[in-house]
């Protein structure tokens, strides 16, 4: 990736990709490289370790996911034990979390060994994915503005049983995938808003369209006051910097009859509330993640081809920022959305689902199956489910399953959120169509409902991320700061995505 004029490179991750090796127990020259061994909470301790139980519960170590306690050899590498829970209960997220544990323990280490020949109950292909993706997602930094940045996992080392090795291996592609995946959306929504603009974005996604076999469109304001993209251009009244709409178009190789996908994301560069300003507290500081669900997509977009997507994908990103200014939306204007529907603006804050709403209306415009949003949308949906879970809603229960099913596939964690219909009346508007926001309670689905309004039936879900995108503290493999959450779940949603089969008014939660 080519870096601008200040040097600023703002996906770091997309071109340092770690050596990762697999090999077979016994075939092992670990050099200086520190071993991690698995250590379940009972049974046998591997002898690898050189050490009984009950030396290391004097240590302090039980063996719990989330623990690794290094032992220093003189003359040799150390070894960490690491631990592995209820061997009865490991599986692919406790690995992910133990070798995130490894990793943060051994944080200076450029070469790490993780020991997976030991360990039993999960598939070899599930390991090896979950390793990688544990190791290099709890090591990421995004410290590419900083003077002497952490250094980076450079290669990693899986031993695995000899019978084990390809199954190992072909795990370890696929999370070498989902890791980047994850890393991209972190380095996007981690960069400051002033270095990553709208059309800077913009640059980037065409660079890594044409790294990742993507078709990329990009359409400045003139073009987009053709479409006719009022929710996008209102919210861009009052900024120096001109919005951008990116669409993205991944097309599998052969059959042309495949499953059609499209993906929605909320691309605000930074959220200062325009004319309904945020307070100046910490939860301002970190609105350049207010473009997160655009990052999630391109990020995911970005391995499809890599992985051999077999459904077609389209992605739209809908990207400016939300700035006060004299030229700013105020409230009680009334914007008119691609397609005619008009909006009565009661709150520039609620912002996300006005730029998303040119872009539903698009994507039903094409040949499509299902349409799946994605935005930091309401800190509503922070204070129902917490920072550790996102929100779904939907029209179609077969679609919010699969999103269900994907968020499981990578704990990205998701609770369905009821499509309470009975609300509706209160977005109501005396002079449009609908406001852009209801009364004060109910905000997280009022949001979703608003979006409704613009897919004409077409099978949609929506995700609402405000909770998960940023980190306060690191945990696990996640890292403080911006997350990257949905990156690995739209990845993993379009690898298996099927057409959805059931009926769009049967979707659960419906009242």
């Amino acid at each position: 990736m080519t870096a601008t004029a200040t040097g600023f490179d703002p996906v770091p991750s997309w071109t340092r990709v770690p050596e990762v090796a697999v090999v077979a127990a016994g075939d092992l020259d670990v050099g200086d490289a520190p071993r991690g061994v698995l250590v379940a909470t009972s049974g046998a301790v591997p002898q690898a370790l050189g050490v009984d139980r009950d030396a290391l519960a004097g240590a302090g170590f039980t063996g719990g996911i989330g623990q690794a306690l290094a032992l220093p050899r003189p003359g040799g590498p150390a070894l960490v034990a690491v631990g592995a829970g209820d061997p009865a209960k490991l599986d692919g997220d406790g690995l992910r979390d133990a070798a995130a544990a490894f990793a943060r323990a051994m944080g200076t280490a450029g070469r790490l060994v993780l020991a997976l020949d030991a360990m039993t109950g999960v598939a070899p292909k599930t390991a090896g994915q979950a390793a990688v993706e544990g190791v290099l997602l709890a090591r990421y930094r995004f410290e590419v503005l900083k003077k002497e940045p952490a250094p980076p996992v450079t290669a990693l080392t899986l031993v695995a049983a000899a019978d084990d090795v390809q199954a190992v291996r072909d795990g370890v592609r696929r999370g070498l995938a989902y890791a980047r995946a994850a890393a991209l959306a972190r380095d996007l929504a981690n960069s400051p808003p002033s270095l990553l603009t709208a059309d800077r974005l913009g640059g980037v996604a065409a660079q890594l369209g044409a790294d990742s076999g993507l078709s990329v469109e990009v359409y400045d304001r003139d073009a987009l006051i053709e479409l006719g993209c009022g929710g996008l251009l209102g919210v861009n009244a009052g900024s120096v910097d001109e919005p951008r709409m990116i669409k993205l178009r991944y097309r599998p190789e052969g059959d042309p009859d495949v499953p059609r996908l499209t993906l929605v994301g909320k691309g605000i560069m930074y959220d200062s509330g325009g004319i309904s300003l945020k307070p100046a507290d910490a939860v301002h500081a970190t609105m350049k993640n207010d473009m997160s669900g655009a990052a999630a997509i391109l990020a995911a977009m970005a391995l499809l081809r890599e992985l051999d997507c077999p459904v077609a994908v389209t992605g739209y990103l809908m990207c400016t920022d939300n700035m006060p200014s004299g030229s700013a939306t105020k409230l009680g204007d009334v914007l008119t959305i691609r397609g005619g529907t008009t909006v009565e603006v009661v709150n520039a804050d609620a912002e996300g689902r006005l730029v998303m709403a040119d872009a539903l209306v698009l994507a039903t415009e094409e040949p499509v199956d299902a349409i799946v949003d994605i935005a930091t949308l309401t800190g509503a949906c922070l204070r129902a489910l917490g920072a550790q879970i996102a929100g779904v809603f939907g029209n179609d229960q077969g679609l919010v399953d699969q999103v269900r099913a994907a968020a499981t596939r990578v704990d990205e964690p998701v609770w369905q959120l009821p499509m309470a219909h009975r609300y509706r009346g209160e977005m109501d508007s005396d002079v449009a169509d609908i406001k852009n926001m209801g009364g004060a309670n109910a905000a997280a689905i009022h949001a979703a409902l608003f979006l409704e309004e613009f897919v004409a039936g077409t099978p949609w879900a929506h995700l609402d991320i405000a909770g998960t995108a940023q980190n306060d503290t690191a945990r696990s493999w996640l890292p403080q700061g911006c997350t990257g959450f949905g990156a690995r779940l739209l990845l993993d949603l379009a690898l298996a995505f099927r057409r959805p089969e059931s009926d769009p008014s049967a979707a659960k939660g419906r009242a």
